[in-house]
Formats: C-alpha cells, structure tokens, sequence
C-alpha cells in the first residue's frame, strides 16, 4: 500500500489478510489463493503489510477492550491515512470486527469477506468452474464459521461458489443459522479447553463423518485449524481433505 500510494496511485480494494493469513502456515496458502483469484480478474489490490496490525477482535472477546481499542485507533489511522473505502477479508473475524466494531470508533469502509467476493465474480461470469473435473462426482460439505454465518448471515456466498462445481453438495444436520461453532471463536483458540466430556471439533467431526463428505469447505483460518485437527483425531487424513473456498475456487478455475 505504501508503494502505490508513494506512485500516487488507489486500489480497488484493500486485501486484510490476518494475522493467520499472514503468520498461520496452513492460512497462507489461502492468501496466496485469494491473490490468484484478484489478479486472474484484474481487480486492483493491495496489501497493508508490515503496517497492518491485528484487528482486535481475540482481545475484545477475551474481555481486554482497552486492548482491542488501542489496536482498532491505531489501524483506523492507518486506514484513513491511506483513504481505504474498499476492504476484502480472508477471515471472518477480521471481517465482522472491521465491519461491525470499527465504524463505533469512526472507522468507516466498505468490508467484504472473500467468499462474498467469490460469489460476485461468479455472478458476473469472471469466475467459472470449468477445470472443475478435480471435484466432479465429490461430495462436498460446508461448515458455517461463525462470525459469517449466524453472526452476519452470510450463508449463500460460500454455498454458490459451490453449487457451480460438478459435485454433491451435502449439507450438516447443524448448519446454517443453526450452524455449530469449530470451538476456536471468542478467542478460545488461545486458551486450553475447560472441563468436559468432548472437544467442540471432535463433536463436529461427528457430523462431518455422518455427511459422508469426502471434502469438508471452509471460509474461516480458525474453522480450518480445528477442522484439521478433528480429521487427524478421527484417523480420516487420507478419506477427509479440508479445504478453504478460495483454494477449491482457484483449483476449479484452474488458476
């Protein structure tokens, strides 16, 4: 961002890529798939990089708001400094804090999560399925990450990106607006899990295994990590691949 803005120049849309797109080994392979994606359809883009901080969102729902607030100020000048009016998010979280928390402190944009974008792109015909044979016959099944799903219902955009492929689209007794969490939200993803009989993954896991989905879509790093590692814990790593929207979009267009 600061180069283009030193050649004077404006992106369409400004890529917050996370701290797990950025830092998350797994997660990057997904920003470097949202990236294939805007440079195939010619949108103009950039990134914020080393000036871009954490949104705040695991401070403010582990309950450390003087935290979160001194990180949104300190990205919303960055923003502003820049003029962003356009903002694509690989993760819901940065998607929903950005979105929903941020006008609160006056920082005001335009926020999209990349399978909203995805689903525009479709809509416009800039995005087909046409190398889609890797999924043909497949059955497919999408879990809901929370914060785009019952927290800003958006529950077609992930689905579409779907329903182009030549596949078998199965959908989880819970999903939807009755959707399960991955149990990595509310900044549980940091902290060992309390007393119980069962993790909310492997608890997920049973409904991906009763789906009998031989890939398991996701639109949220934190769904992905523990989606992972409820595949490892059920011994179905060969049977069961997870795979982000964006990874099965730039595999089946294929970019």
């Amino acid at each position: 961002m600061a180069q283009m803005a030193a050649e004077g120049k404006e992106p369409e849309i400004l890529f917050w890529v996370g701290c797990a797109g950025s830092f998350d080994e797994r997660a990057q392979k997904i920003t470097r798939d949202i990236c294939k994606i805007l440079q195939h359809v010619g949108i103009s883009y950039a990134v914020l990089g080393t000036e871009e901080s954490c949104t705040g969102d695991p401070a403010k729902r582990a309950g450390n708001e003087f935290l979160f607030q001194m990180q949104a100020m300190t990205n919303i000048q960055v923003l502003d400094g820049y003029h962003i009016k356009k903002i694509v998010t690989g993760c819901p979280h940065c998607f929903n804090t950005l979105k929903n928390e941020y006008p609160g402190l006056g920082g005001n944009y335009e926020v999209i999560h990349h399978s909203q974008l995805i689903q525009q792109l479709i809509d416009e015909g800039q995005l087909k399925a046409e190398g889609g044979e890797i999924f043909k016959g497949k059955r497919i099944t999408y879990h809901d990450p929370c914060y785009l799903g019952r927290g800003n219902n958006v529950y077609e955009a992930p689905r579409k990106a779907l329903e182009i492929l030549d596949t078998e689209l199965v959908e989880m007794k819970r999903c939807k607006s009755n959707g399960l969490c991955c149990g990595a939200g509310g900044a549980q993803m940091f902290k060992e899990p309390e007393q119980g009989t069962k993790d909310i993954n492997v608890e997920r896991m049973d409904d991906i295994l009763e789906s009998k989905a031989s890939i398991v879509a996701a639109a949220c790093p934190f769904c992905m990590t523990m989606l992972s590692d409820g595949v490892k814990n059920a011994d179905k790593e060969k049977e069961i691949a997870v795979l982000d929207i964006a990874e099965i979009t730039v595999r089946a267009n294929g970019l």
